[in-house]
């Protein structure tokens, strides 16, 4: 059976090219015979790939016939008086991130003191590593960062170039440009300390107070080809966010599969600027309610978008089981796609995602979720590739097995 799957999957692509002929055949275009209806019945097919992707539009018609209920700003508005819901009505708890470096789960409000707690743990480990972190995740400011990293890189250009020359090895702390591009970026000190600069008090000429400097003693051919290697790791180096959790779950088959309670971690804007924005709104739209055009109306669908950095999706399996992710606004389909996949056993296998309004989504299209009106929720309807599930049944395949046991496990009821 494995090496039958593995065989599917080599045919794919070679089937997508499309049906193959021979030399000698006409390829003028032939009607079809049809058949009686008693042979029809000892001679029935599955459904094309057309009639599939088409009954799953329609399926998807059907079920947007009533559109999610989530919260919009205005939503937001109408609630601000309101007592705030129990969290086990809420479709998801809230919007949660992992830590890349100790793999702990954090709120919004706990990733920038959690990461920087991480990264100053790591210089007992590798002070290099650490100080390269500092710089690129402490400090906001790219192109700060960058002048900082060029002028450090400099400095070690010059040593491996001239490693006798003490006065490249040597880095006066009051110099003015080290002052304002390098000291004033975080992490670069221990950057420096890290290749070996030490602190040293020397008296300076027409001074009564003895002055810092970093001095780096005198290095070794291997020594400072370790500072080469060094210094690339820190021209290298990237910021450390914390990654978004898309929290997946499971839930059994639900005619709730359509409502979403989102919370507040979901909108973009405060209670506030919800307020203000709705005034606005009250004072134009008896003005503006005949005026509309088609235009203004897509404009303002956009604007709406924007309102929300986050969405809830769920995506119905063909057993009527459910998965549901969180994802960035911004994410791309791509993105959805793995997501799926990920979730799957037989993931390697190709199917399609219809949105809401029965409009296929396409993994290869590098388009925004926001840009497909998937926020701030939206169920999506998932379907099998035909051609591929076809093979495996004429084979005498069994039909693939969807979910992976880890989210079986935990699979849940909807509110």
């Amino acid at each position: 059976m494995k090496k039958f799957l593995d065989d599917i999957k080599k045919d794919i692509k070679f089937k997508s090219a499309g049906p193959g002929k021979k030399l000698t055949q006409d390829t003028s275009t032939k009607p079809e015979v049809l058949q009686s209806s008693s042979s029809a019945k000892h001679n029935r097919h599955a459904p094309s790939e057309g009639a599939q992707r088409a009954g799953a539009a329609a399926l998807a018609r059907i079920e947007q016939q009533s559109r999610p209920k989530v919260h919009t700003s205005q939503d937001a508005i109408r609630n601000q008086g309101e007592t705030l819901k129990d969290p086990a009505c809420l479709s998801v708890s809230g919007v949660y991130f992992t830590c890349p470096l100790t793999g702990a789960t954090l709120t919004k409000s706990e990733r920038e003191v959690h990461i920087k707690e991480a990264i100053l743990m790591r210089f007992e480990e590798d002070a290099v590593e650490a100080s390269v972190m500092m710089i690129h995740t402490f400090n906001k400011d790219k192109e700060k960062v960058k002048t900082a990293v060029d002028i450090i890189s400099k400095y070690v250009e010059n040593i491996c170039k001239c490693p006798t020359e003490e006065k490249y090895r040597k880095i006066k702390l009051s110099n003015k440009v080290f002052q304002e591009k390098v000291r004033s970026v975080e992490g670069s000190r221990e950057f420096l300390q890290a290749l070996g600069f030490i602190s040293v008090m020397f008296a300076v000429e027409g001074q009564e107070e003895d002055e810092e400097f970093l001095v780096l003693p005198e290095q070794s051919p291997d020594a400072l080809e370790l500072m080469k290697e060094r210094r690339d790791r820190l021209q290298s180096g990237e910021p450390v966010r914390a990654q978004l959790d898309r929290q997946p779950q499971a839930f059994r088959p639900s005619p709730n599969a359509q409502r979403f309670e989102l919370p507040s971690e979901f909108y973009n804007l405060t209670a506030e600027e919800l307020k203000r924005e709705q005034q606005q709104k009250s004072d134009l739209v008896e003005k503006n309610a005949m005026l509309r055009t088609k235009a203004m109306r897509e404009k303002e669908e956009q604007r709406e978008r924007r309102k929300y950095n986050y969405t809830l999706l769920r995506i119905r399996l063909p057993d009527g089981n459910l998965l549901q992710g969180t994802f960035y606004a911004w994410d791309r389909l791509p993105v959805l796609f793995g997501f799926v996949r990920e979730s799957l056993v037989d993931g390697w296998q190709p199917f399609e995602l219809i949105a809401p309004g029965g409009q296929k989504l396409e993994e290869a299209e590098e388009v925004a979720l926001a840009e497909r009106n998937l926020v701030p929720a939206a169920l999506l309807i998932f379907a099998w590739d035909t051609a591929v599930q076809a093979d495996i049944a004429a084979a005498g395949g069994k039909s693939p097995t969807l979910l992976k046991p880890e989210l079986l496990e935990t699979i849940r009821t909807l509110n």
